[in-house]
């Protein structure tokens, strides 16, 4: 079928997007579902920052790839050995496939499923396949997904079943933004209630971290962002205190805060500077956990007597350390009681033609999560 998609060509277009378009709004031909793979409508699709650093370069991808990663649809075809979804239910997105036969998943740790992690490296679906065409030559998966499209073919490994009274422009959020910033807080770092948190980066990931802060019943969340108005916003969501990152004192500041440093902070800004100050607003035997992808070529040079003379942690936290059949549900659950209020991070809805301007706003950070709805 023909299908609309955005795709990108070559990474490190000049600014803004909106005049170098480093995303072109294509006819691509879409292969049918083949085995263990499902055809989905999509309905919305999130702009996010891991989108933006395969366009600016920070994270190299292969070329031309179809791009977009966070989204919810409707199955519209099964292909064969699909049985445990129709056309009609609705779907989010997982933009980490898990076989659930390595040894990490077999642990319980989908997000880091081996072939997962191989495929999407290499631009595929699970298994090797590729379903997208321009003049019968291949385009790359992003993620295994690539959602900014009308359509796309996706493994089943990738699809997490949800209710269809959930609307779709929110569902999206909880394939990316909502497992990785709420999961950092639950899964990764396991926050107990009546403990002190600080988040530094204010993004739709950031925002979501602290929404997990607030549900898991911390008594201090330090908001630590650059932008005066998103400090605003992490207020009205549940920050106890803002911090701006800008300040020469804002270390001692969060220190004072927190009487010494917080038990768990998280760094969601993807930049080393961000991790630096989030290790060190970290109280002894307090806990830091990154969530951030910079550049693979930035360095954070760790002061490491500080690893056992106060006890501290360092942590890697990949899609919130989820279990997606298990987390998206449990996350839309706690939305639809009201203690996760994830739609108040939709800050914007776009169309697809929209979306180089989309990615400006996003780089300049004018925005905090926007859609392009289908």
């Amino acid at each position: 079928m023909k299908i609309r998609a955005a795709v990108l060509h070559a990474s490190g277009a000049e600014l803004p997007y909106a005049q170098s378009q480093p995303l072109r709004i294509e006819e691509l031909e879409l292969a049918p579902p083949g085995r263990d793979e499902v055809l989905v409508r999509l309905a919305a699709a999130g702009l996010c920052h891991s989108d933006l650093s395969v366009i600016n370069g920070d994270r190299p991808r292969p070329t031309p790839m179809a791009l977009g990663h966070e989204a919810a649809g409707v199955v519209v075809e099964c292909g064969e050995g699909v049985s445990d979804l129709t056309p009609g239910d609705h779907v989010v997105m997982v933009f980490v496939p898990s076989c659930g036969h390595c040894l990490p998943c077999m642990e319980g740790r989908p997000a880091l499923c081996e072939p997962g992690a191989a495929s999407n490296t290499k631009g595929e679906l699970l298994g090797g396949f590729k379903r997208l065409f321009k003049d019968h030559a291949p385009i790359h998966h992003h993620m295994g997904v690539s959602a900014f499209a009308d359509h796309c073919v996706v493994s089943r490994r990738s699809l997490v079943k949800v209710g269809r009274d959930l609307p779709l422009e929110h569902a999206a959020l909880f394939g990316c933004a909502v497992l990785t910033g709420v999961g950092a807080v639950v899964n990764t770092a396991e926050v107990k209630a009546g403990s002190s948190v600080a988040v530094i980066g204010l993004g739709g990931v950031g925002l979501a971290a602290l929404l997990g802060a607030v549900a898991a019943g911390a008594a201090d969340i330090i908001a630590i962002d650059m932008a005066d108005d998103k400090l605003a916003m992490a207020k009205s969501l549940g920050a106890t205190a803002t911090v701006n990152a800008a300040s020469p004192d804002a270390i001692d500041q969060v220190k004072a805060l927190t009487k010494g440093g917080v038990h768990y902070a998280f760094e969601l800004a993807g930049s080393v500077k961000a991790l630096e100050l989030a290790y060190r607003i970290t109280r002894r035997g307090g806990m830091t956990v990154t969530a951030g992808l910079p550049n693979p070529a930035h360095v954070f040079n760790l002061p490491t007597t500080h690893l056992v003379a106060e006890e501290r942690t360092l942590k890697g936290s990949y899609i919130g350390t989820c279990v997606p059949a298990r987390d998206v549900p449990r996350y839309i659950a706690l939305f639809k009681q009201g203690r996760l209020p994830v739609d108040r991070l939709l800050t914007g809805r776009i169309t697809l033609d929209e979306i180089n301007h989309g990615f400006d706003l996003l780089r300049e950070g004018k925005a905090i999560r926007q859609v392009v709805v289908f």
